[in-house]
């Protein structure tokens, strides 16, 4: 990690929930937030809001436009926007494309995230220019509680503001408290290895029943917030273990993992329980099979 990103990191440990917007005064000392934000997000220490930077059309966009009107799988908007997307000999910036009257440019971008899940067009990512905002993933949470480990002149000196915000982050979030040893070290003795391995080891069946009866108490009608599930299962699960157990039941065909499109029902830590990718808004919604 260089320098310039550990300061970044420890200063967003200052703000409220780990989150802020890249606008905030905070962090206007900060050049090139775009490649510092790049770099600790290819390590998953922290996400952030994304834009479609530039859009080209795909081998399956362009057979698609070869059948009858009649019985394309998309909408009418969507059509449009594929279509001036297919004039173009290579990549395009979204506000480029020469778009009718009839697709505004607030739903420019929902459409050719849809157009990309599909398979239709290939999408690049940037940094959403206005309004951005940036947050500790689940990652970045564990690495620096578990693994940061700077090496003796690595690192410029940190300032006392900085080195605050990590002291108040390990005394928020470290595993095991000192006064939980004495009880741990107690119950090592009473229970044998084999007891602790099996509490902890939950099976994806298990995951898959949970699903099940946290949907029926809920009333979520086959839709469960991801966040229900998080808040039952970690811990004594992580949260990657969760995610590769919901992949794992996906990948089955047991589950549907879907996105969210409106937040707006939703607090932001529920919305960020959701698992997040690349291109298109997180996984939000467990649906059984």
């Amino acid at each position: 990690m260089e320098s310039i990103e550990l300061k970044f990191i420890l200063k967003l440990l200052g703000c409220t929930n780990y989150r802020s917007s890249l606008s905030a005064n905070a962090f206007s000392g900060f050049k090139g937030k775009d490649k510092i934000c790049h770099n600790l997000g290819t390590q998953e220490l922290i996400d952030y809001s994304r834009e479609i930077a530039s859009v080209k059309i795909l081998s399956p966009g362009r057979a698609l436009l070869e059948i009858d009107s009649t019985d394309l799988p998309i909408s009418p908007q969507e059509l449009k926007v594929l279509e001036k997307v297919a004039k173009e000999s290579g990549k395009i910036a979204p506000s480029k494309l020469k778009l009718p009257s009839s697709v505004k440019s607030a739903d420019r971008e929902t459409i050719l995230k849809n157009l990309s899940e599909r398979g239709l067009v290939e999408v690049e990512s940037k940094l959403k220019a206005t309004k951005g905002e940036v947050w500790l993933t689940e990652r970045g949470i564990e690495y620096l509680r578990d693994d940061f480990n700077p090496s003796k002149g690595s690192n410029p000196v940190i300032s006392l503001e900085l080195l605050g915000n990590y002291t108040r982050f390990l005394r928020k979030h470290l595993r095991v408290k000192p006064e939980e040893l004495s009880v741990l070290a107690s119950s090592k003795v009473e229970s044998s290895s084999e007891t602790i391995i099996d509490v902890i080891n939950i099976t994806d069946d298990e995951i898959l029943q949970t699903i099940q009866k946290l949907d029926k108490e809920l009333g979520t009608d086959n839709y469960l917030p991801i966040f229900h599930l998080r808040e039952k299962l970690q811990p004594p699960l992580s949260r990657d273990e969760l995610d590769k157990a919901l992949y794992r039941l996906q990948a089955n065909d047991q589950i549907e993992l879907s996105t969210l499109l409106d937040p707006t029902p939703y607090t932001s830590e529920q919305v960020n329980a959701g698992i997040s990718q690349n291109v298109g808004g997180s996984l939000f919604f467990i649906s059984i099979n």
